[in-house]
């Protein structure tokens, strides 16, 4: 139906990753999509990012949709309101001994990076010339990972290994820690693990949100590309894997969207399902 100019939907719950799905390969939001996001959203539809970035690198996306809703980041591991306080803020934290004991073992287990991060938190043993993005080339001095410098709990650690080495960091992670935490490497070409809490994944903060507006699980619809998008799409009553995702996401899904995130696949996907007329 309509009602001054708006059309009005079931309610829905829309989760969206970041890379690969509501950004394009240029790491940016296509005015399509902007605009489309913004018609669900005055359409009645909660829309949220939920996202494996920490929030140092996704509330400049976050603005960039004019988006109220509680954003979640590091894969379900924090759940925040941006630019502010929020009573019901959450997050899941490693405890400090464990970026100890790699730290120390860092040159045995192959480890070039060490870096750590929390809601306001990001420290790394160096700087890293990669060129993927996500970590600075070089630290500041308040940003230089040690014993004395790290006081609280953080979220994440992230260490980049030698490939060769991979498989057996994951084995001592796993061993030595493996009722805390859990291990995931990076998609991708990236010699990068992730190591957070264990059992906190997207569908944590998935549920999260759908506790927190009441909406059901048949009304989540949850768009992603990586394995780390698995659990929250499995959640959703509607997992849409994206064009260009990886096998096992397409296999797991409801839906796979017709177009890629280069060619605004999550955009065309809600125009069509939610009846969305956009105009930009």
């Amino acid at each position: 139906m309509l009602i001054k100019g708006v059309i009005i939907i079931t309610k829905k719950l829309i989760a969206l990753d970041l890379d690969g799905t509501t950004l394009n390969d240029n790491g940016q939001i296509s005015p399509q999509t902007r605009a489309t996001i913004k018609q669900a959203a005055e359409a009645g539809c909660i829309v949220s990012l939920v996202t494996g970035r920490p929030n140092r690198l996704s509330e400049n996306f976050y603005d960039d949709l004019h988006l109220k809703t509680p954003m979640i980041n590091f894969n379900g591991n924090l759940g925040i309101l941006p630019h502010q306080e929020w009573s019901r803020e959450y997050q899941y934290t490693i405890d400090k001994q464990i970026v100890m004991e790699l730290l120390a073992k860092s040159k045995q287990l192959g480890l070039s990076l060490i870096a750590v991060e929390g809601r306001d938190l990001f420290l790394a043993n160096k700087g890293i010339k990669s060129g993927f993005g996500f970590f600075p080339s070089t630290l500041k001095t308040n940003q230089i990972l040690s014993q004395k410098s790290l006081r609280d709990n953080p979220i994440s650690i992230t260490v980049e290994v030698k490939p060769e080495l991979k498989a057996g960091l994951i084995e001592f992670v796993e061993t030595q820690f493996g009722d805390q935490v859990e291990v995931s490497p990076w998609g991708g070409p990236h010699p990068i693990v992730e190591i957070a809490t264990k059992g906190v994944h997207k569908s944590t903060g998935l549920k999260f949100l759908a506790d927190y507006y009441g909406i059901l699980q048949k009304d989540i619809i949850a768009f992603g590309d990586e394995g780390n998008d698995a659990t929250m799409m499995a959640y959703a009553g509607t997992g849409v894997a994206m064009k260009n995702a990886i096998p096992s996401i397409k296999a797991l899904a409801d839906d796979v969207t017709s177009y890629t995130n280069e060619e605004d696949g999550v955009a065309r996907y809600l125009q069509e399902h939610l009846d969305l007329a956009v105009s930009q």
